[in-house]
C-alpha cells in the first residue's frame, strides 16, 4: 500500500520542498550520467532523472513508482524519461539496464523478509551482467528515529501560496528493526491534520549484505556519508553500491 504522504496529490506537490536537491542527489546524479541506461525504482516526483536528462544524458531514462499522485509531478516537470506506474514486483525490467537507483531511503519500506528478497532479485533481473545498484538506508547505529518528536516542525509552502507544517512521530517501542511513525500534514484553514503512517526498516550492515548476497548482488563500494567517508558504526548512512554477478 501506497503511504498517504505519496498517494496524495496536494502532500506530493510539496514532496520537493520538503525534501530539497541534496549532496545525496549529486552523488546519484553522478552516477546516473556516466551509464547508458537508467531505472529509478521509487522515482517519486522523478526529479533525478529529469536533472540528469536536463544536463545532457542521451540514454534511456525509466522512472518506476506505484505512486501515481508522484508521477504526476514527474510528467507534470520533466519529458524525454519513461514514467512507469508500477512496482519492482509487477514489472520484468528485463535485464537491460546498466545501473538502477533507489534513493530518499525508499529501500527501507521493505519490512518483510520474503518482501525484501524479492525485491533485491528484481533488481538484479533488471540489471545487465556487472550493472550496478546503488541504494542508501539509515544506520540503525546513528538512531535516527530519536530525532522524530512533534517538536521539530518543518514548513513548506503549497501550490495555493498557504504554508503547511509537518511533523514526525514514532508510535510505540522500537520493535527489533522496525520502527513505526506518523508524519503529519496541517494548514491552518484544513478541519483536520492529515495523517500518514509508516514503517521502516533499518538493516545493520551485516544482515543487510546477506539478503544482497542470496540476491546475487556484490558490494563493490559503501560509505558512511555523502561526502562520500567511510562507514562507521554511527554514521548516518548505509550508502552501498553492489554489482549483479555473473
Amino acid at each position: 500500500m501506497v503511504d498517504r504522504a505519496f498517494a496524495d496529490l496536494s502532500l506530493a506537490a510539496l514532496y520537493d520542498t520538503l525534501n530539497p536537491w541534496g549532496p545525496g542527489d549529486d552523488f546519484c546524479l553522478g552516477l546516473v550520467m556516466s551509464a547508458e541506461s537508467v531505472l529509478d525504482v521509487g522515482c517519486g516526483t522523478g526529479r533525478l532523472l529529469r536533472r540528469a536528462r536536463a544536463d545532457g544524458h542521451r540514454g534511456r531514462l525509466v522512472g518506476l513508482d506505484p505512486a501515481a499522485a508522484m508521477l504526476v509531478q514527474a510528467r507534470r516537470h520533466g519529458t524525454g524519461v519513461e514514467w512507469v506506474l508500477g512496482d519492482l514486483l509487477t514489472r520484468d525490467r528485463g535485464g537491460r539496464f546498466d545501473l538502477a537507483v533507489m534513493t530518499g531511503h525508499a529501500f527501507q519500506v521493505f519490512v518483510r523478509d520474503e518482501e525484501l528478497r524479492a525485491a533485491l532479485r528484481a533488481v538484479r533481473d533488471a540489471l545487465r551482467v556487472g550493472g550496478r545498484f546503488v541504494f542508501e538506508t539509515r544506520n540503525p547505529g546513528a538512531r535516527a528515529w530519536e530525532a522524530w518528536t512533534p517538536d521539530r516542525v518543518r514548513e513548506a509552502t503549497d501550490d495555493d501560496g498557504r504554508v503547511v507544517r509537518v511533523w514526525h512521530e514514532v508510535e510505540g517501542v522500537v520493535a527489533g528493526d522496525r520502527v513505526t511513525f506518523a508524519e503529519t500534514f496541517d494548514r491552518d484553514d484544513w478541519q483536520a491534520p492529515v495523517v500518514s503512517r509508516t514503517t521502516l526498516r533499518f538493516l545493520a550492515p551485516d544482515a543487510l549484505d546477506a539478503f544482497l548476497h542470496e540476491a546475487g548482488l556484490t558490494v563493490v563500494e559503501r560509505y558512511g556519508d555523502w561526502g562520500p567517508g567511510p562507514l562507521t558504526p554511527t554514521s548516518p548512512e548505509i550508502i552501498t553500491v553492489a554489482a549483479r554477478a555473473a
